[in-house]
């Protein structure tokens, strides 16, 4: 039996995202390759979270084997369902998980921008070189269909540390609160950043050391 860590890249980000790298550096000084397998299918236009637990899953490994996942926003969200539906799962790290996707989006597009996209199929996405130029309404679908049947906020049963910044404007931290609010299997770390939390990259990784390894290790 062995443990495989896997890195869960977010929505307009790739297994080659900043982060994705740091966390591979700093976990190779112990010994350790993480993976980081490519989240976006079955194509990026048509991005699903059902798809990309999926991948995350058969990124695993063996039946007897477990994995510690990182994920990071869509990515942590996609970390929490895998670990909600697999038990081989055996620790969480979670980036600014996505938390409420579906209501988040909802809420941005209203009712009649969401009645549009169902209509047209596809939505126009802002310009971005990671990200796609446009997104079909499968995405928001598949996404309530998982919600409604593993809840927006999974009840992982897994030791989990949240790291969330607290001027996120992307996915708000209150859903990492609630998440991890009187539940001793949770721990919630709130930093000065925002969404990417680029500027707390070292510090993340010695919270990792501490959460995962009970040791601080330099950075």
């Amino acid at each position: 039996m062995s443990t495989t860590f896997l890195y869960l890249h977010g929505f307009a980000s790739s297994p080659a995202s900043k982060k994705a790298v740091a966390f591979q550096a700093h976990l190779a000084r112990r010994g350790i390759a993480m993976g980081a397998p490519d989240l976006r299918v079955p194509a990026l236009e048509h991005l699903r979270v059902s798809s990309m637990v999926d991948v995350a899953r058969a990124a695993i490994g063996g039946p007897d084997d477990r994995a510690v996942l990182i994920g990071s926003s869509l990515g942590g969200l996609t970390a929490a369902y895998t670990a909600r539906v697999d038990p081989r799962v055996c620790a969480l790290v979670l980036l600014a998980p996505a938390f409420g996707l579906p209501a988040r989006w909802a809420k941005r597009l209203s009712d009649d921008g969401v009645a549009q996209w169902r209509e047209q199929g596809w939505l126009p996405m802002p310009p971005d070189p990671e990200g796609p130029p446009r997104l079909h309404y499968e995405f928001l679908r598949d996404a309530l269909e998982l919600e409604a049947r593993l809840g927006a906020a999974p009840d992982v049963r897994v030791p989990t540390l949240v790291v969330h910044g607290v001027h996120d404007d992307i996915v708000p931290i209150e859903g990492s609160r609630a998440f991890c609010a009187a539940r001793p299997l949770r721990r919630l770390v709130e930093l000065d950043d925002d969404h990417a939390m680029y500027g707390s990259v070292d510090h993340v990784c010695g919270l990792m050391d501490r959460f995962l390894f009970a040791e601080p290790t330099a950075s």
